[in-house]
């Protein structure tokens, strides 16, 4: 157990991660040894950031407390703390239920942990942070909560409504971000689209982004969970002339047919859906379109999941995420609608959807055989150099995997000719 160390452990999402990377440097301050993901955790104090979103994030963050009560039980490690989203919704229950933790904090309480653990929160620091991404990419979170009403959803609980962080803050932070090194901006909010509405009075997204741009040192932009209801089309413009952004977008639009979508509480119908589809596609040539797709929600009859499958082998989404409907307490759906529809039925219904998408990935990536493609290198594996296009988001998207006859700079950008592909990954070599 080494004194003045601190692991932080980060479960969940990316939000959840810039969260993380600001109390590390808080605590780098106030003189600590900051240690993230470890896997050989060895500071005397531990704090787990966790997940509240669905039951199997709760379920790993519930597992990874227990895990350290045992070593602090085994006196491996000294104090032990849990901030993020499950603590922000259940403190009173954990409490109870798990009294081995020293203190339970909620999503938005930094200045109270800091001072747990012995130091006074730096305001002038809110805007710094240090990077546990590779040093060329970050993620800026632009917003806090959401405002949307959707019948499944837990987040509008755990953090409250929409709060945007001004233009000239985030700017600021991405020029600190610029100054480290970073050259790619992963912008994130639960809801990107909504931006600026609740501080500037109207939809600020396409400012925000043109102001990100003009950051010395930023070359790549990329959008991150849109929202397909009030879609604001002054962004389009600006992603197809505006060079630093990247020709990705990714909006979740769960489902497709009116019936799940009017039970969804989504606020958008099947022809807008389309339209906006057709309309994104037309302004901004050859954008690549993310999407999450959920199965099994209550009431999906075999007609909905039709609709749905018709509705992919349109839109051919260039990367598609989907999952299967798990209800969460204190939801409209949950209090309102019987979970009706059985694992098996889901889980088939899942497996479907996904077969069909990775057939239509293997097309889009096989018609980019042959193409020469600038990509920015994150790693260096045994036999290949691994990298992304513009058209891929760090962890959850595909990578080109590059020859090894040249010595390649992770971090920096080549030109990479594609030399062939598979379902989800492309291979290439630099000229």
């Amino acid at each position: 157990m080494q004194k003045n160390r601190i692991d932080i452990i980060t479960l969940g999402c990316s939000k959840n991660l810039v969260d993380s990377e600001k109390l590390i440097r808080q605590f780098k301050e106030i003189g600590y040894e900051v240690y993230h993901d470890s896997d050989n955790v060895k500071g005397e104090v531990v704090i787990i950031n966790t997940c509240g979103f669905i039951g199997d994030a709760k379920e790993e963050s519930i597992n990874m407390i227990l895990n350290f009560c045992q070593a602090k039980k085994a006196r491996k490690i000294k104090r032990l703390y849990v901030m993020g989203c499950l603590s922000q919704r259940y403190a009173s229950e954990l409490i109870e239920e798990i009294p081995e933790v020293d203190g339970f904090f909620g999503k938005f309480d930094w200045e109270n942990i800091v001072k747990e653990v012995g130091g006074e929160y730096n305001q002038s620091l809110a805007n710094s942070r240090v990077l546990t991404t590779p040093s060329h990419y970050a993620y800026l979170k632009i917003g806090e909560g959401c405002n949307r009403t959707c019948a499944y959803c837990a987040i509008p609980i755990i953090t409250g409504k929409y709060k945007s962080r001004p233009i000239e803050d985030l700017v600021e932070e991405a020029q600190g971000l610029a100054a480290m090194g970073v050259k790619e901006l992963q912008l994130i909010a639960q809801d990107l689209t909504y931006y600026g509405l609740d501080i500037y009075k109207s939809y600020q997204l396409p400012k925000l982004v043109e102001e990100l741009s003009k950051v010395e040192g930023i070359e790549w932009i990329r959008l991150h969970y849109a929202y397909p209801a009030h879609f604001p089309y002054e962004l389009l413009p600006v992603m197809a002339q505006n060079s630093k952004v990247c020709k990705y977008l990714d909006i979740a639009l769960q489902h497709i047919s009116d019936n799940m979508l009017t039970r969804m509480h989504r606020n958008v119908t099947k022809q807008q859906t389309y339209q906006l589809i057709e309309r994104i596609r037309k302004e901004v040539p050859g954008i690549h379109l993310r999407t999450t797709l959920m199965v099994g929600f209550p009431g999906e009859t075999e007609e909905d999941f039709a609709e749905l499958m018709e509705f992919v082998k349109y839109a051919r989404f260039e990367r598609m995420g989907a999952f299967t409907y798990s209800e969460e307490e204190g939801t409209y759906s949950a209090e309102n609608y019987t979970d009706d529809i059985t694992e098996e039925v889901k889980q088939n219904r899942l497996d479907t959807l996904m077969a069909l998408q990775a057939e239509i990935s293997a097309e889009i990536n096989a018609q980019k055989e042959g193409e020469e493609l600038r990509v920015i290198i994150d790693r260096e594996e045994e036999d290949y150099y691994i990298g992304r296009t513009q058209f891929d988001s760090p962890e959850v998207d595909p990578e080109v995997l590059i020859s090894k006859e040249n010595p390649l700079q992770t971090g920096e950008f080549y030109t990479v000719k594609i030399t062939s592909s598979s379902n989800y990954e492309l291979f290439g070599s630099v000229k």
